[in-house]
């Protein structure tokens, strides 16, 4: 159970609470395109609201405009967002320290908010200064951290501000890391892991450890690239990493120790979907190089030609093929809890027929089946950022057990590492 204080333990009454949230969220033309992560944050801001704050400032950051002031990751389009979905006066203040904040405060009736500007338009943020986090804490009484999606990070809103406040979680950090480390510490078994993303050494950690806890885990995205080519498998000019070839070795290894010891299943790609680009009209076929099943469907009766077992030189492995998907998809009837970081192919390209992209089987598979489409409903727990971007777009977030708000920090999370934004809080 979490072992830090929260917003429960403390009192609010008639203090100025400064809470750390995570306004990540993507924009267009200056307008909000998704509020999955300002929802998120509703039911903290309300508990603080409701046990009797004098005022609230809201801190966030917005992508990476490396330490500078750049207006398209200003954070004031997400103010009328949030007024609308709390029903409250939120004002935008022009900076996040000194007189545009002190200047809104005073005006502030009870309850009421200050949403401050792009916290990185200050390099000091990222550099986890003193200086800077004494200036953000200066107007507050108490400091709230309620932004998982950065508790990962050192930074002068995550760390360093804890050294000048009474500071404590929030609902939804408190919500994020007992999820997280319930599933990894005590899931419902069968436990699986669906696995993608680019690179194998940025989910290194996280790999080996579901290898050593989970019953299944399937691998997919450019990494499955990589743990093919690892195995002898030509993939043409398919995104992979030549770097990881010996990490992907060394998993593959355990991973059959580990099969020889229980019942264990490590499921790489054994067909895929193959085009010579990204573009919506590029045209696509399956490449079955292991399972064999698909290619000798399509061609029989007559024999089965090379090319429709191998990758040629000029095309991409650009998603899983439907033997793999559906094998992923059978694994997932026998799971109860099933673990999803990273998509299994390309999910940015738009499809022009239909509703699903030219890449995005695989993807679409693994989510009818975790939504019970197949008979089955397992427990889900979502994690990535691609991933939750994907289903966010589709509409799909509420349809979950648990979304991760986090990509980095749930990474880190369920690798068994320590978050610095979490260890600076207070113990209970």
């Amino acid at each position: 159970m979490f072992s830090k204080k929260t917003i429960e333990d403390i009192d609010l009454d008639n203090k100025v609470v400064l809470v750390r949230v995570d306004f990540n969220v993507p924009l267009k033309d200056g307008k909000v395109m998704d509020a999955y992560r300002i929802k998120q944050a509703l039911p903290t801001i309300r508990y603080i609201q409701e046990h009797g704050a004098s005022k609230i400032i809201l801190i966030s950051h917005l992508g990476r405009p490396e330490g500078r002031v750049d207006l398209k990751y200003s954070l004031k389009p997400i103010a009328p967002v949030l007024q609308r979905l709390l029903g409250t006066k939120v004002y935008f203040a022009s900076d996040c320290i000194g007189k545009p904040v002190d200047q809104l405060l005073n005006k502030l009736n009870k309850n009421e908010i200050v949403l401050c500007e792009n916290l990185r338009f200050h390099p000091e943020e990222e550099k986890d200064s003193a200086d800077f986090a004494k200036a953000l804490t200066k107007p507050a009484d108490v400091f709230v951290q309620d932004g998982f999606g950065v508790v990962h990070r050192a930074h002068a809103s995550t760390e360093a501000v804890t050294k000048f406040l009474p500071s404590v979680a929030g609902l939804l950090l408190r919500k994020e890391v007992d999820t997280i480390t319930d599933v990894m510490g005590n899931p419902k078994k069968p436990l699986m892991a669906i696995i993608g993303g680019a690179k194998i050494a940025d989910k290194l950690d996280l790999i080996k450890r579901f290898i050593e806890i989970a019953d299944i885990v399937a691998i997919g995205g450019a990494m499955g690239n990589t743990f093919v080519s690892a195995e002898g498998v030509y993939i043409g000019s398919s995104l992979a990493d030549k770097d990881d070839l010996p990490l992907a070795k060394d998993i593959i290894r355990m991973a059959k120790e580990e099969s020889a010891k229980r019942a264990f299943i490590f499921a790489l790609p054994r067909d895929g979907v193959v085009a010579s680009n990204l573009e919506p009209n590029a045209k696509t076929r399956i490449v079955d190089w292991s399972a064999h099943v698909v290619a000798e469907i399509e061609n029989y009766p007559k024999r089965t030609p090379e090319s429709s077992l191998k990758v040629a030189k000029d095309e991409k492995i650009l998603d899983v093929g439907p033997f793999s998907g559906s094998f992923i998809a059978g694994c997932m009837q026998l799971a109860n809890t099933v673990v999803w970081n990273g998509t299994l192919g390309v999910t940015e390209t738009p499809p022009l027929i239909g509703s699903t992209g030219p890449f995005a089987h695989g993807t679409e598979l693994v989510i009818d089946a975790l939504l019970g489409q197949f008979g089955h409903r397992p427990f889900s727990l979502i994690g990535g950022g691609d991933t939750v971007g994907y289903i966010e777009n589709q509409g799909l977030v509420d349809q979950f057990n648990h979304v991760s708000t986090g990509g980095g920090a749930s990474l880190e999370l369920m690798a068994g590492r320590k978050l610095p934004g979490v260890e600076a809080l207070e113990d209970k």
